[in-house]
């Protein structure tokens, strides 16, 4: 059994992680410990507080005693909010204050698109423009080049979570780009795990979302590589590995 561990900031699409372990197929278990997001909104301020290393190394004790062998803290905007630099300073300290390997949805996301072998990315996100544009300069500086970006203006992740996949489909559709090598979802209030196989079909391009590459990069910690078709072109790439 190969169990991981999970910081989630308050409740929106945590209903995700159950689904996708379903999807998994294998002998992994997906532990979720519910972080104190404080105020809901997407917004510099609030996102650098929602990200600080007291409310992530609150839950950290949960995530021990299930025997979690590594930890992500699920978060985009909550990690990308502090820089490429700041990011590496966040996981360093939930590393230390966990005593396991740790990392975050952003950085996920960017080992996910190297994964993959592409470098030209759409994003197709649910918050304000200017936190979107944060995102952005993440990626650039992980080396990657977004040819189109695409934000919708939600504030809170409480209305993320009451999205469809009608409405994520509308949002991939108006982000996606020509050139993108693959669309990029990144907020894990959005639910997703049930749509994947959806998208990548509409767009013809490999499509990572923030819980799937949030799981991808636990899996990477824990040096665990699972075929799972339904997850997407990010799960179909490795051979099957039995437990």
């Amino acid at each position: 059994m190969t169990a991981l561990g999970f910081l989630y900031p308050g409740h929106s699409a945590e209903d995700d992680y159950p689904r996708i372990e379903q999807l998994l197929g294998s002998d992994i278990r997906l532990q979720v410990v519910h972080t104190d997001i404080g105020e809901d909104a997407h917004r510099v301020d609030a996102l650098l507080e929602m990200g600080s290393a007291a409310r992530l190394a609150a839950g950290v004790e949960e995530l021990r005693l299930s025997g979690a062998e590594a930890v992500v803290w699920a978060c985009t905007s909550g990690s990308f909010v502090y820089g490429w630099e700041g990011a590496h300073e966040q996981i360093r300290a939930l590393a230390l204050a966990a005593g396991l390997p740790a990392s975050s949805t952003s950085f996920a996301f960017a080992h996910a698109v190297r994964e993959l072998g592409a470098k030209r990315v759409a994003v197709a996100a649910t918050y304000p423009d200017d936190v979107a544009a944060l995102f952005v300069s993440f990626l650039t500086d992980a080396g990657l080049e977004v040819v189109s970006v695409r934000g919708s203006g939600i504030i809170t992740a409480a209305e993320v979570g009451t999205w469809g996949e009608a409405e994520v489909l509308a949002l991939a559709r108006e982000a996606d780009h020509p050139e993108a090598q693959a669309l990029l979802l990144p907020d894990t209030a959005l639910h997703t795990a049930s749509c994947i196989p959806a998208l990548e079909k509409e767009l013809g391009k490999p499509v990572l979302t923030a819980n799937q590459v949030t799981v991808r990069e636990a899996l990477r910690l824990a040096d665990r590589r699972v075929n799972a078709p339904e997850l997407g072109a990010l799960f179909t790439r490795e051979p099957v590995v039995q437990a």
